[in-house]
């Protein structure tokens, strides 16, 4: 049996030859399917857009691109949101659309308030009060129960009508303010 010794730079010469082999390859795959990418994400955007086009059908859509696209999105997180990791490289491969400048996370600068209706003025907060002044000392789960809705709502509700002075919390239940 005949052993063939290779020295160490015929060694460096064929490991940096597959090397460059394979990135040569990958290189190529990525180019081959950068097209069908940019086209799935264009086709995701359509079908996002469309779903708040046609009522109660837009939901079965909706669901169906949400699920498609790795999995769902996260909870708690808006319709057509996507995860991190999904934006980062939608944000790396599409070159030909100019890329939206970051926002910073966290609070807005002192001073500006966020854009929308104050805390409590909408039209369940009308429909609570006027539960609470038809029934007073009533709970957050007795109100919840009368108006159909989750009680965390009520817990975010309340607290603001209370502080435009239009309910007080006496205990647990909630009275008009007299």
């Amino acid at each position: 049996m005949c052993i063939r010794h290779i020295n160490t730079s015929e060694e460096d010469l064929i490991v940096n030859d597959f090397l460059d082999e394979k990135r040569r390859e990958i290189t190529d795959r990525l180019k081959e399917l950068k097209p069908a990418v940019e086209e799935y994400h264009r086709l995701e955007a359509a079908a996002s857009a469309l779903a708040g086009v046609a009522g109660e059908v837009a939901g079965s859509v909706r669901a169906s691109a949400t699920s498609i696209v790795s999995g769902r999105r996260r909870p708690g997180r808006p319709r057509g949101s996507v995860n991190r990791s999904k934006a980062a490289a939608s944000t790396a491969t599409a070159t030909a659309a100019p890329a939206k400048p970051a926002r910073k996370a966290g609070r807005p600068k002192a001073g500006r308030r966020r854009a929308g209706r104050r805390k409590g003025s909408g039209t369940r907060a009308a429909e609570a009060l006027s539960f609470v002044q038809g029934q007073p000392g009533i709970t957050i789960p007795e109100l919840a129960a009368k108006m159909g809705i989750k009680q965390n709502y009520l817990y975010r509700v309340l607290p603001g009508l209370e502080q435009e002075g239009k309910v007080t919390k006496s205990g647990r239940g909630w009275h008009p303010k007299a």
